[in-house]
């Protein structure tokens, strides 16, 4: 594992450690986690706070009541435990299913509703949601007064900035969102049609921001604290929200946090903060999960770990991702964390080959 590398002094403006305010909720810093399916369950996001992140929004909920009843759903609309505020994403392209999905929500434990109008996957933007809400201002206005006349939370919302290259609507969005009673915007700098290809732009949050009173959370491809900065000083948003960023790096959020107040890189984590990081996230999925699902679910994330370890080469990170997902059982993937953090790559596969039959099947 790499030693921790040295902190680096850079001046930044005073006004980058302003307070943030979404309703009655003062954040404690401008470091946001975005939503993200199949990422921000419960586990993810308490950690993500633990190190750093002022808020964290949890993963997508349907807006289906007849998905209610569902263990996916019932998993993602479980915040026991959670400090406030808890702020959860409804999606959908029914406004009365939205309304009530967010009563449903609010009388869980929600402090917050977030409206998913930014998704770019077929699945849900086949349906009519997600991103491709954009394409009807008219229905995003019915959504939005709906949601907000459904709750006594704060409602949030996130977009693109726009369907395609031709339909850049971010802006007439915000402000259907802002005279609505939206109280703040996170905005991804791609359209629906790049998906996650190619670049974040951030001229048009950079427009929205200008444009509306409310606050708005820069999103798309913040990836560090310096990159954070920058991005906060080139839109004027109030915050940056990060999401793919933080998959196998959840200290990025202390980082920019500490870079924006003191203008100086943190060093980055110890070995033994690494592994007792990830010892206790991969122990936290297989309590919230359960066993077979917990295990199966902490490969990914192992996988973004991996990707993170600026040490091993994309061979090695193959071969270790490859023995971690030939584990069957919670027993084996802490035995794998415990070898990961000793030894050097070979090493650990080859003692870590006892958990894997001869015949190339998964054992305990």
């Amino acid at each position: 594992m790499c030693p921790p590398t040295e902190p680096t002094d850079v001046i930044m403006p005073e006004s980058t450690a302003q307070a943030l305010r979404i309703g009655r909720h003062v954040l404690p810093n401008r470091v946001i986690l975005a939503p993200m399916a199949g990422v921000t369950d419960r586990p993810f996001r308490q950690l993500c706070r633990e190190l750093g992140a002022g808020l964290v929004v949890g993963e997508m909920v349907t807006a289906d009541p007849s998905l209610w009843h569902t263990r996916k759903s019932r998993l993602r609309m479980d915040h026991r435990g959670e400090p406030s505020p808890r702020s959860v994403q409804i999606a959908g392209g029914d406004a009365a299913m939205l309304a009530e999905a967010a009563r449903l929500n609010e009388a869980q434990g929600a402090e917050i509703i977030d409206i998913n109008m930014g998704c770019p996957a077929k699945k849900v933007c086949n349906k009519a949601a997600g991103s491709a809400l954009l394409r009807d201002e008219a229905l995003v206005a019915e959504i939005l007064t709906a949601v907000v006349a459904a709750v006594d939370v704060p409602v949030t919302l996130k977009i693109r900035t726009g369907w395609c290259a031709d339909s850049n609507n971010g802006l007439r969005v915000a402000r259907l969102a802002e005279s609505a009673g939206v109280q703040a915007l996170a905005v991804h700098g791609r359209h629906r049609q790049q998906r996650y290809t190619g670049q974040a732009e951030y001229d048009t949050i950079a427009t929205i921001k200008a444009g509306v009173s409310i606050p708005v959370f820069a999103n798309g491809d913040i990836d560090s604290a310096e990159k954070a900065a920058h991005v906060l000083d080139y839109t004027g948003a109030d915050a940056v929200m990060v999401g793919r960023g933080a998959q196998g790096n959840p200290w990025i959020f202390r980082e920019i946090d500490h870079y924006l107040r003191h203008g100086e890189r943190l060093a980055s984590p110890t070995s033994e903060e690494r592994a007792r990081v990830l010892r206790n996230h991969l122990a936290a999925l297989h309590d919230f999960y359960g066993e077979r699902m917990g295990v199966r679910i902490a490969r990914k994330h192992l996988g973004w770990y991996l990707a993170g370890d600026a040490c091993l080469d994309q061979a090695d990170q193959r071969a270790l991702k490859a023995t971690f997902n030939a584990l069957e059982s919670s027993a084996a993937q802490h035995r794998f964390i415990d070898e990961l953090f000793r030894h050097d790559p070979a090493t650990v596969i080859g003692r870590m080959a006892r958990s894997v039959a001869p015949n190339g099947t998964r054992v305990a």
